[in-house]
């Protein structure tokens, strides 16, 4: 069987970009101001996320029914 090879979510290319560790994640402006651009499209971790108060559309990207 062949490993399944996993790359890395934007949300992950982004903090090594920025060489923030999680401990400093809530701290950084750049990273706050870009997840509140991609909430709705990219992972973001939930603490995050309830930490600076930024709320998801669930329905965002949905087919009317």
């Amino acid at each position: 069987m062949q490993p399944v090879m996993v790359s890395p979510t934007e949300f992950e290319q982004l903090v090594k970009q920025l060489r923030l560790k999680p401990q400093n994640y809530a701290n950084s402006l750049e990273l706050k101001r870009w997840c509140q651009r991609n909430k709705n499209r990219c992972y973001i971790p939930e603490r995050l996320l309830q930490e600076w108060g930024i709320e998801v559309e669930l329905s965002y990207g949905a087919l009317p029914s």
